[in-house]
């Protein structure tokens, strides 16, 4: 009784609330689905030609994975700062954020790119000492890898895009871009059309095509129709020095953050590989099944962060906490509902693909350890990424990723493997125990409310609020 006399009090209106919220979960969700659709596109058919080709590519696009997480986080922490001055009305502060996002991506791609181009064996190495698999993994860098900055572009236009509630776009570019992929894939892999069969560097080659419509789909959409926030060079060449400030204050965090985690699972990758091509193949089909069941719940945790955003910058605190307890529950939701999809998709899955006996004992049991892990991440990832980091607490998810993946999960995977001698099974539950550590932590943290601050400016420079 006292919950909905204090909900009534503040004048919600739930109905509202989970119209909007479906509004930004379905096309965000979509957007990872797509996104999600061109690895799974890449998996499949490099299934169908082998387990090297498929180990090759899964382990080279280790290298991408790395580079959209410090893309992720400069844009994650551009939100932040966004979502709090969309609920502000604060138009231009919002383009000052767009040119700043964009010029970091672009640098920090350009590094990828170098680092592709020159060094791409050293870059396998990392993940794999198997000659054959290195090999496949160069051929499909040397391609790939002329894709980096066109991502880095696209995407921190159309992430700051969905501060703004402008959610729609990007998942057209994505789906756009997923056709194309599938098509060009399929082309260039297996030889249609009187080409030749070019296996690995068919697949690269497929989705650099995809990744050019992006950009032509991205470039139309901000010169013909957004005419609310643009992407001025000014801004992109001149830096808001008090605004650089703040976003370096909260991004800077998350970039870390997102460093340090999927540095995390790519040891967690670089731990499997060593253990040989049938550990990696059953674990890059395992991580497509993870992704694909927790679509929804990323797309959720973006929600959240730009809804409770923008609740805070229009300085409805308490209107904010009861938004906050509606979503973790949503997430909880969403967390079971990804476990039994990975459950229900285990049997088909070890079916459908070209591995060998082993893999596919492997595959069962990683699925099943997927499917309860799904329900941490949605969990922890609805926390960290939607809640906490809504009010710029964006220090404490970096603090709770280093103590739990590299202080318990890849420390004891590393010494099950390599010092114990562990069987694959054994390691891979070790190595994927970290979400059910951080569930206790998360809740504690989130109680505290430490999270839910207003971190705008009184007054911006060349503000139009």
């Amino acid at each position: 009784m006292n919950r909905k006399r204090n909900q009534n009090a503040l004048g919600i209106e739930w109905g509202t609330f989970y119209k909007t919220i479906i509004g930004l979960v379905v096309p965000m969700a979509l957007q990872n689905l797509i996104n999600v659709g061109v690895t799974a596109a890449d998996v499949i058919m490099l299934g169908a030609v082998g387990e090297t080709a498929l180990s090759g590519a899964s382990l080279a696009g280790q290298v991408q994975y790395i580079m959209t997480l410090f893309l992720f986080g400069l844009t994650s922490g551009a939100t932040v700062l966004t979502a709090q001055y969309w609920g502000k009305g604060d138009r231009k502060t919002i383009e000052k954020i767009l040119g700043m996002t964009v010029k970091a991506a672009v640098l920090v791609t350009a590094v990828f790119t170098a680092a592709a181009l020159v060094i791409p064996q050293y870059l396998m190495m990392i993940f794999t000492a198997d000659p054959a698999v290195i090999a496949e993994g160069v051929k499909y860098l040397r391609i790939v890898a002329f894709t980096y900055i066109m991502i880095g572009v696209t995407q921190a236009y159309l992430y700051v895009m969905r501060s703004v509630e402008r959610v729609v776009v990007a998942t057209v570019v994505y789906l756009c871009s997923l056709i194309c992929n599938i098509i060009m894939n399929s082309i260039f892999i297996f030889g249609l059309f009187g080409l030749p069969a070019m296996g690995v560097s068919g697949a690269a080659l497929g989705t650099l095509c995809a990744r050019i419509l992006e950009v032509i789909l991205t470039a139309g959409y901000a010169r013909l129709f957004n005419k609310e926030i643009k992407l001025r060079p000014k801004y992109i060449l001149h830096t808001d020095k008090d605004l650089f400030r703040d976003f370096m204050k909260y991004a800077l965090p998350v970039v870390a953050n997102e460093i340090m985690w999927g540095l995390g699972t790519a040891a967690n990758t670089a731990i499997l590989g060593h253990l040989g091509s049938s550990a990696v193949a059953a674990n890059s089909v395992a991580q497509v099944a993870r992704q694909l069941a927790t679509v929804v719940s990323f797309g959720l945790s973006s929600a959240a962060a730009i809804y409770l955003g923008k609740t805070i910058g229009e300085k409805k605190l308490e209107h904010a906490r009861a938004y906050a307890k509606r979503f973790i529950l949503l997430s909880l939701v969403m967390g079971f509902l990804g476990g039994l999809v990975i459950l229900a998709a285990s049997g088909p899955a070890a079916a459908a693909l070209s591995l060998t006996d082993t893999a596919k004992g492997y595959l069962r049991i990683m699925f099943f350890v997927m499917s309860y892990f799904v329900i941490g991440q949605a969990f922890n990832t609805t926390m960290v990424v939607g809640i906490f980091r809504s009010g710029g607490d964006t220090r404490f998810g970096l603090i709770l990723d280093v103590s739990t993946m590299w202080g318990c999960s890849i420390l004891l995977g590393f010494i099950a493997a390599f010092v114990l001698k562990l069987s694959v099974p054994v390691v891979y539950v070790i190595l994927m125990s970290d979400e059910i550590i951080k569930i206790p932590i998360t809740l504690w943290r989130y109680r505290s409310y430490k999270w839910l601050k207003d971190v705008t400016r009184t007054e911006t420079p060349g503000s139009m609020a």
